[in-house]
């Protein structure tokens, strides 16, 4: 029963909180510029969520050959970038990252 409640708190806060600015701005023409801006966000969450576990694994920097998550992003970067295939990408790119584990 307190989780249910718990949860229902948190949902309530989090409405409270962003749907006035929502409805504020739905009557507002808002200037092509901040569109502009605001498509560079996903991006920069995406990177964010990311790069940090590949560069800094263990919380050192780690950029040598005992950092299989870094070859593996290289190589499914790569993978990506000539094939445009999620599917592809990801089986390389794992298979690179195990087999770099093993290896290394």
């Amino acid at each position: 029963m307190n989780e249910a409640l718990l949860i229902a708190g948190m949902a309530a806060a989090t409405m409270v909180s962003r749907i006035p600015l929502l409805l504020w701005l739905s009557n507002r023409q808002l200037p092509q510029g901040l569109f502009a801006a605001l498509r560079y966000v996903p991006p920069a969450v995406l990177a964010a969520i990311i790069l940090p576990p590949i560069f800094t694994p263990g919380g050192q920097l780690a950029l040598g050959l005992h950092n299989p998550a870094l070859g593996a992003s290289l190589v499914a970067v790569l993978v990506s970038w000539r094939t445009r295939s999620l599917l592809l990408t990801i089986v390389i790119g794992m298979a690179v990252y195990l087999l770099w584990r093993a290896y290394f």
